[in-house]
């Protein structure tokens, strides 16, 4: 009677656990979609990014006077042809187009070169006085830029350089935030073991660097460039101090544009719009690799 009274009504020996239920593994590749109010407000914030866009197309498109008419076009016209003759007649847009691709090209290649080889020395060796050099770099970024405009000025001016691109280039190939955020980028991306593993297999640093390094930051390096590439063609506050409408890039060839007694705002839309046209080209090519880097930074493995 007692061992009836003992013995579990499930069936198993007395004293023995209760096997935890299994659990279904979540699929690979699952996807997950958000409901109504999340799509409504992703619409709206890209109704709302594009707009600034469109608008130009459509002042692009249409004359000075029918953009002063109340309400104003919101479609595009036909008008863009003889806006495009005003852009190439009132400015060397052509020559800026170049000048520009030149500068933001060139300062593009020398950031990303040399924030990654920096980045990679401040994550990843091991060497006196690491911490405070990077301290100093990154506290080199709290200084305006207006500051350094005359001393820069007045070195370019002793080196002969003014009106020449030299001049915008050189100061712009070495960035604080560029070194920084490849040195972030590195130490959460790049394992100690593959160092190591590079090291015993015989590797030199530049080995290291060129064949291991790299190919882990491309994507850091592809956010870090259209970052770059960006600020360079949109500079304008040191590129018309150190040239002129000789040798202009695009910022300063569109502030030839519209002038008069009335600005005409259509054709200054129309180069602004041809200005657009190289920045949207290479969000083009890097986006896939700017896409990669959120996802390899937002995913953790």
């Amino acid at each position: 009677m007692s061992a009836l009274l003992t013995r579990p009504r499930s069936g198993r020996p007395a004293g023995t656990a209760r096997p935890l239920p299994r659990l279904r593994p979540a699929r690979a590749g699952r996807q997950h979609h958000g409901g109504r109010l999340a799509y409504a407000i992703l619409i709206v914030a890209a109704v709302i990014s594009a707009f600034p866009f469109y608008w130009t197309i459509v002042a692009a498109t249409r004359s000075n006077a029918e953009l002063a008419a109340s309400p104003p076009a919101l479609l595009p016209g036909d008008n863009l042809a003889h806006n495009f003759r005003q852009v190439l007649e009132q400015a060397d847009i052509g020559k800026a187009l170049l000048n520009s691709l030149i500068v933001s090209g060139s300062v593009t290649v020398g950031t990303v070169l040399c924030s990654t080889l920096a980045g990679f020395a401040f994550a990843k060796l091991r060497f006196r006085g690491r911490n405070a050099l990077l301290a100093l770099t990154v506290g080199t970024m709290m200084i305006p830029p207006q500051l350094g405009v005359i001393p820069l000025f007045m070195l370019i001016a002793e080196l002969h350089w003014v009106n020449q691109l030299q001049s915008v280039i050189l100061p712009g190939l070495v960035s604080a935030f560029g070194v920084f955020f490849m040195r972030q980028y590195l130490a959460q991306s790049l394992p100690d073991e593959l160092i190591e593993a590079g090291r015993v297999d015989g590797a030199s640093t530049a080995r290291i660097f060129w064949s291991i390094v790299v190919p882990i930051a491309r994507p850091g390096m592809a956010v870090l460039g259209m970052l770059t590439f960006m600020a360079s063609w949109n500079d304008f506050f040191w590129p018309i101090i150190a040239l002129t409408s000789q040798e202009p890039t695009v910022q300063v060839a569109l502030r030839q544009l519209g002038g008069g007694y009335v600005h005409d705002q259509s054709v200054i839309m129309a180069g602004t719009l041809l200005g657009t046209v190289p920045v949207l080209v290479v969000f083009g090519f890097l986006g896939r690799q700017i896409v990669g880097g959120i996802m390899q930074g937002a995913v953790k493995g």
